[in-house]
């Protein structure tokens, strides 16, 4: 969740105020129980757990008093004190662990740290879902714990789940990557492992939660502060047809798949109209037609945005009453209690308005057993301190961390490295020595680091120079000459550059693709001088241009070990060392530093145009040439893929249309609209045998592409499905797969209306292709 300079001090204040006194910390974490034993709201309805949740909701919403209301549209929502209701902060985050960003939850006492997991860009290079949702469960125990302590909200403003579009994006480490179907399948499963419904819905309405997560930044949000256009004043002029197949898809995955309680709108405008304030964004299609079960927050201070920054209103009462109104029910910050009475009186906003937002948000709180009594005589009551930090997520993390790290180069096999053979290893850059750089940006206090230098010494003797002394690496005075004299007197060398969030952070996006500074001298000079083979490991969370490496005889292997999390450098030397066989795979293109010059970073445009010299975006568009590709990943062994099972043609059911309804003059332009489709269970079966022909156990990445049949708007290859499988050295594994065919093989038009081409669709898994004819069924003629 990202903030304004000022609330994020008045936060740090807030925070070192409540530091002082636990028990007022522990009131504005979690709600005063309203509903204990002997307090005044016990037997009233909204406490009878026997009642359905809509019911409750009712019954405390029409006791308030306007005042009352108002006080509660925000994240520091104020208490009811004559019904026993405390305030309560709904903001806290957990992008990869328990984060200490929102003022909710606080470090300390018997909660001093919390596993804190790869960045979410590090895990999404993993693709494997199931990682993903055990990751969330063990942040929501440690949550839960934390705020059965006193010290942590159960509403989570993660994940961010918008789509990396641009390379230079500050915050794009937040983020699964570039591709919307990866990235919904990631904002699903992380969510479902945060959230981990209960109960049923039943006579009740609602799934019971464990905790509520938010899918965030809600939409087109993709720019932070790139040559003085900031995300505050950016107007995202985006078409229906790019919002509709790439910028809105993991939003609404994580909706209609994932179930979240919540959706953050952004700071910036999209076509003219704030997030925030655009009623057919947030009502007609959040809660309309993807039917949001939850609430809609905005970005901290965006409603005070749009007005102060943006001019979108004359007034404050317009902003106040144009967000309620288009869907908004919770402010992060402080506008809708300082401006929603006075918008009623004036007669630009209505009770009503109030009452629907206030509806929404109770109704999670509810849903979470805010109205239950007390925690202890709750679900999840009993997680508590050792259930933070517990060595069973620490193993989580490394886990994590292994699984995500991307072999880049591998010259003659040079890795893994033998520790047989090795004296000493020269340890260099300066992120060699990393810790709080390895947990990247909305991390908390972790339970403890492993640096790269670190894990390398554990299997080695090691010599460290850092070679610059930041990654920044400006200056005459680097210490380059001590890390080349280092790497000559060593039987191998191990540097580790990149960088950091001195660099690439939240309103701080990037003008380069290349190593900062005098980084890339650095890299050269040592391999130059180095006596054994040199092994570059990138960390970042963007790419980098580093084809000067990729092309360096001396410099054998790189490896992306993106932001690896507390446990980064022991996944790293258990790569290079051969502990673990590397897996990863990019989830975002590697473009060459040529790229930015030809494309801004405020176009948002997908696709290329070539009457405007304008290359496209991600694998899916861009066809231009690449350091390295999306999906690529090396292993230390060797897999090949046989198909075993996929149907040559598949029939398609249409609800009774004419053809002339969806026949065009080109036979080549055959579509059938999404919503003339009977959807449910169209599922194109795809079983593929792994055979790992290699002499070492691996786990690989079953990625399927699919190119839709010629003369349509469609993205030239589009990913359509992916699993994750381990397959022993000499053996073979089966992998079956369903293509959804009316969320996978359709495409947006350039109306914004989702279309299946009819006719052959090429499917590509590795070396294989295979055609699948899809055909109309049930036309009229």
């Amino acid at each position: 969740m990202a903030k304004s300079t000022l609330l994020l001090h008045l936060h740090i204040l807030l925070l070192f105020i409540s530091s002082s006194s636990s028990s007022a910390a522990a009131a504005a974490s979690r709600p005063a129980f309203a509903c204990a034993t002997g307090s005044p709201a016990a037997s009233l309805p909204f406490c009878r757990t026997s009642l359905p949740i809509r019911a409750r909701v009712r019954d405390l919403v029409g006791r308030l008093t306007r005042e009352e209301k108002v006080k509660m549209l925000v994240n520091n929502a104020a208490g009811v004190p004559r019904l026993g209701i405390a305030g309560y902060e709904w903001w806290s985050e957990a992008l990869h662990g328990v984060s200490n960003v929102g003022p909710a939850v606080r470090f300390g006492g018997a909660f001093p740290g919390a596993t804190s997991f790869p960045q979410v860009i590090s895990s999404a290079a993993s693709f494997n879902a199931s990682l993903w949702e055990l990751i969330g469960i063990a942040v929501s125990d440690e949550a839960r714990a934390m705020y059965n302590g006193g010290q942590a909200g159960l509403t989570m403003w993660s994940p961010n789940v918008n789509v990396f579009r641009d390379p230079r994006w500050g915050r794009g480490q937040e983020t699964p990557g570039e591709d919307p179907t990866v990235s919904g399948r990631y904002a699903a499963a992380y969510v479902r492992g945060l959230q981990q419904p209960y109960g049923g819905k039943g006579s009740h309405g609602h799934n019971r939660l464990k905790l509520a997560a938010c899918c965030k930044h809600y939409t087109a949000y993709d720019l932070d502060n790139w040559k003085g256009v900031d995300r505050f004043h950016f107007n995202a002029v985006v078409s229906k047809q790019d919002l509709e197949d790439t910028f809105n898809v993991p939003f609404k995955t994580c909706v209609v798949e994932g179930k979240a309680a919540s959706i953050m709108c952004s700071y910036n405008q999209v076509n003219g109209i704030p997030s925030c304030a655009d009623p057919d964004l947030l009502r007609n299609t959040i809660r309309g037609q993807w039917g949001l079960n939850g609430y809609i927050v905005s970005d901290c201070d965006s409603v005070g945005v749009l007005y102060n920054d943006q001019h979108y209103t004359s007034n404050p009462e317009d902003a106040a009453a144009d967000t309620l109104k288009a869907g908004l029910d919770l402010d992060c910050g402080p506008f809708l209690a300082q401006y929603t009475e006075s918008a009623v009186q004036k007669g630009k906003a209505t009770d009503g308005d109030i009452d629907s937002a206030l509806t929404h948000t109770v109704a999670v709180q509810m849903r979470l057993g805010m109205y239950d009594g007390e925690p202890s005589q709750q679900p999840f009551g009993n997680l508590g301190p050792n259930d933070v930090c517990s060595s069973t997520h620490q193993e989580l993390a490394v886990e994590a961390a292994r699984q995500g790290i991307v072999l880049l180069k591998n010259h003659k096999r040079a890795l893994p490295l033998s520790t047989t053979n090795l004296r000493t290893v020269a340890v260099i850059g300066p992120n060699s020595d990393a810790t709080v750089t390895m947990i990247g940006n909305y991390a908390g206090v972790p339970c403890g680091y492993t640096s790269p230098l670190e894990g390398i010494g554990k299997y080695v003797k090691t010599i460290h120079q850092m070679g610059c002394t930041t990654v920044a690496c400006t200056g005459e005075n680097q210490p380059i000459d001590a890390a080349v004299d280092a790497a000559r007197k060593a039987d191998a060398t191990i540097m580790v550059v990149g960088l950091d969030q001195s660099i690439e952070a939240e309103m701080r996006d990037r003008e380069s693709l290349l190593l900062p500074g005098r980084q890339q001298e650095l890299v050269l000079k040592v391999a130059a001088a180095s006596q054994g083979p040199t092994i570059l490991v990138l960390l970042c969370g963007g790419p980098i241009d580093v084809t000067f490496a990729e092309n360096h005889r001396k410099i054998k292997a790189i490896l992306w070990a993106g932001y690896p999390g507390q446990a980064g450098g022991a996944a790293i030397a258990d790569v290079i060392f051969g502990a673990y066989n590397p897996g990863g795979k990019l989830p975002v293109t590697w473009y060459p530093e040529d790229y930015v010059e030809k494309v801004p970073m405020t176009t948002m445009a997908m696709r290329a145009d070539s009457s405007k010299r304008y290359p496209g975006r991600s694998y899916r568009f861009y066809t231009g040439p690449v350091v390295y590709p999306f999906g690529h990943g090396l292993s230390y062994t060797t897999f090949s893929h046989s198909l075993a099972r996929a149907p040559v043609e598949f029939a398609v059911p249409v609800n009774g249309r004419r053809r002339a309804d969806y026949i065009n003059s080109a036979e080549s332009n055959r579509t059938v609209r999404v919503t003339h489709t009977r959807c449910d269970g169209l599922h194109v079966p795809i079983h593929v045998d792994v055979k790992n022909v290699g002499e070492r156990d691996g786990t690989h990445t079953v990625l399927v592409y699919s190119s839709p049949p010629t003369g349509h708007s469609a993205p030239a290859k589009q990913l359509v499905a992916f699993e994750k499988v381990h397959v022993a050295a000499g053996s073979q594994v089966r992998v079956i797969m369903g293509i959804d065919v009316c969320r996978d093989l359709s495409f947006a038009s350039v109306e914004g209306i989702r279309r299946i081409p009819i006719g052959d669709h090429s499917l590509q898994i590795g070396e294989l292709t295979h055609s699948i004819s899809l055909r109309a069924e049930g036309l009229r003629v």
